[in-house]
């Protein structure tokens, strides 16, 4: 049976988006038939996915080529899905490696699908040359940012730039009501730690930051109160005994719980992603940390990585508003340094969170949000 949409998506901030903006198509057109493949935040807007996408959560060249044969075998599947189901068209959600193969499969196998890519390659920061492969192979792009833009107008893709999907993706959290259920005292701080979404992201990100919350937790004792925000598909891993998190860490695997989680929080420890656009948002100060397999560090440096920084306002602003701490660098003692400067000197702490609003505005925060841009494109897409 036919339908309008469907969104794939591969791992949880793609998945995410995915809600984001099919909350807003169903808001601007309630009979809207849409369909996803995904993981399980869809089943907050009612629906599931036909296939399981989390042998897909795996970062960087080395770490992708040892799931390459699950890779092909889901772009396989999903293309089955889609062509089955017959849409109008597909929204193919960020992912480069998983959604080239898909978009590769769909077009060779049923080229009269319309293909549109929700949030393309870093082109801007590392291999120019994927804006002619991806335009060879979808119909429209939603991107983030104006700079990509020139990138893809030599050959003839359509653009529409969304801005910043994080920046309007949570609403303003209620930071003393997660307060007062979490039980804490008027003197108590917040410690939050955010180990990544990916697995490869909590076997060599992770580690390092329940170390740093240790550390922080025997320098301020009971004053500090650590709490680890985590997707449920990484759940087992975070609570791994290999982790040395403090012994009274409470786990969040509540999403409803993130915004007020965030607001909460007096200082975060977070793994560098689109995480730290939302705790900027929710005016969180944090310390941002993150490590690869040694040979896809070398060549990101050496090769493919542009920019002087890891986390997207820092990039806006130019400067290291937040500090980041990435690969050798990336020690317990750095990271529980850091943070313990922004839980002791609150002039510090203060100016870190006005500098991350005004990069956050530099970004966009405060337009049409880009849910509401990318709906409006697609029911455009769609006539």
């Amino acid at each position: 049976m036919s339908c309008d949409l469907i969104f794939v998506s591969a791992e949880p901030s793609g998945d995410d988006l995915s809600v984001a903006v099919i909350r807003s198509l169903r808001n601007k057109l309630p009979d809207i038939d849409i369909k996803a493949i995904g993981g399980s935040a869809l089943e907050s807007v009612g629906l599931s996915s036909p296939l399981d996408v989390s042998p897909l959560s795996v970062l960087g060249l080395f770490e992708g080529l040892k799931v390459y044969p699950q890779v092909v075998k889901l772009a396989d599947a999903a293309a089955d899905f889609i062509i089955d189901s017959a849409p109008k068209a597909v929204v193919l959600v960020d992912s480069w490696g998983f959604m080239l193969r898909v978009a590769q499969r769909l077009k060779r196998r049923a080229p009269h699908i319309k293909l549109i890519k929700l949030v393309g390659p870093q082109v801007w920061a590392t291999r120019p040359g994927r804006a002619k492969t991806l335009a060879k192979l979808v119909d429209h792009l939603l991107c983030i940012h104006d700079m990509e833009v020139p990138y893809y107008e030599p050959f003839g893709l359509p653009c529409t730039v969304i801005g910043n999907p994080a920046l309007d993706r949570l609403e303003a959290g209620d930071g003393e009501e997660y307060r007062r259920q979490l039980g804490l005292a008027e003197d108590q701080r917040l410690l939050l730690i955010l180990p990544g979404s990916r697995k490869s992201e909590i076997s060599r990100t992770a580690p390092t930051l329940a170390d740093a919350a240790t550390r922080l937790v025997e320098r301020f004792g009971h004053r500090l109160k650590p709490v680890v925000l985590v997707s449920k598909s990484v759940a087992e891993l975070v609570h791994s005994a290999n982790l040395s998190w403090p012994s009274d860490t409470h786990f969040e695997t509540k999403v409803e719980a993130k915004a007020d989680l965030m607001s909460a929080a007096d200082v975060a420890l977070a793994c560098s992603g689109t995480v730290t656009t939302e705790l900027a948002s929710q005016g969180c100060p944090m310390v941002v940390a993150y490590r690869m397999g040694p040979l896809t560090w070398f060549l990101a440096d050496k090769f493919l990585y542009q920019p002087d920084y890891a986390t997207l306002f820092n990039i806006a602003a130019d400067k290291e508003v937040a500090p980041e701490f990435l690969q050798d660098q990336l020690t317990a003692e750095n990271v529980a340094g850091a943070a313990g400067e922004l839980l002791t000197n609150d002039q510090k702490r203060a100016k870190q969170i006005h500098e991350q609003f005004e990069a956050l505005e530099r970004m966009g925060l405060g337009g049409k949000a880009a849910p509401e841009i990318a709906a409006d494109t697609l029911i455009e897409l769609l006539k």
